[in-house]
Parts: structure tokens; C-alpha cells; sequence
């Protein structure tokens, strides 16, 4: 019986959501911030939060176990001697999800997750405005065009 165990599934096998959320995951430590969609940020918020809190604890064990779950040690190490120090004091809710607006493409919700306490980050390219926007649209609009006329 499944009582109460509601989780969205991602329209992926067991396996393969255990793999996004590790790439995911990974994605987010190394980078300090990330872009996907509103139902995959909700997904990962629950399964780093609580490898965080391992993080805090910061034994060998707790070490142990977030290597066993994330498979990385390059972010394990960063998870445990960058991020722990900084949310040491913090009793949980260390991610925090923005919502982004809708994808050109399918109209999926887009999401920016990231550390509430905004961990150093590398500089990201400056936001297109809206005229370098729409010019973009065109210009991907107009490639469409050509493709089918020619085909």
C-alpha cells in the first residue's frame, strides 16, 4: 500500500530521479545557484536539505553518509568545509526557490533554487533586457520559418 507516500514522480523511473537529484544537487553545491523548473526545485529542496543538516554535524559518519547519497567528493567536501560553516547557526530551511516565469519552449514554470545565506558565486552574464529578448524570439522565429520552407 502507498498511504500517504505522495511525491512527485518526474515522469522518470526510480533510478532516474535518483540521478537528477544527485546531478541536481551537485549543480547547486558547485555553483551556488541554479535554473530548472518549479516542480524539480521543490523535488531537490527536499532531498539536500536534510544531506545539509548532515553537513552540519560534520563527523565522519554524517561524512559518510552524504557521500553515499551524492557520489561526488569533490561536492561532499565543499558541502562540509564551505557550506556547513555558514549554516551552522541556521535550523533549517537553507534553500530557497524563486520562481521564474514560464519556459519559451513549453510553457514549463521555471525556478531559480539557491542558499538563502547567498554563498560567493561566480559571476553570472547580465540579464538580457527585454529588447535583446524579443530580437532573440525573432531571430529563432525567422530560422523556423526558413527550415520549413525549405523542407
Amino acid at each position: 500500500m502507498r498511504h500517504r507516500n505522495v511525491r512527485t514522480r518526474l515522469n522518470r523511473t526510480s533510478e532516474h530521479r535518483l540521478a537528477l537529484m544527485k546531478s541536481l544537487s551537485a549543480a547547486l553545491v558547485r555553483q551556488g545557484r541554479i535554473r530548472t523548473t518549479h516542480v524539480k526545485a521543490m523535488q531537490l529542496r527536499g532531498y539536500l536539505e536534510p544531506l545539509l543538516t548532515l553537513a552540519k554535524r560534520g563527523d565522519l559518519h554524517a561524512r559518510r553518509l552524504a557521500f553515499s547519497r551524492l557520489g561526488k567528493k569533490d561536492v561532499v567536501h565543499a558541502m562540509f568545509e564551505v557550506i556547513a560553516p555558514r549554516i551552522k547557526d541556521r535550523p533549517g530551511g537553507f534553500l530557497r526557490v524563486v520562481k521564474d516565469g514560464q519556459r519559451m519552449g513549453d510553457g514549463a514554470l521555471m525556478a531559480y533554487v539557491e542558499f538563502v545565506d547567498e554563498l560567493p558565486r561566480p559571476e553570472a552574464p547580465a540579464a538580457p533586457t527585454i529588447e535583446k529578448k524579443v530580437k532573440r524570439r525573432l531571430h529563432e522565429r525567422r530560422k523556423e520559418l526558413r527550415r520549413a520552407r525549405a523542407s
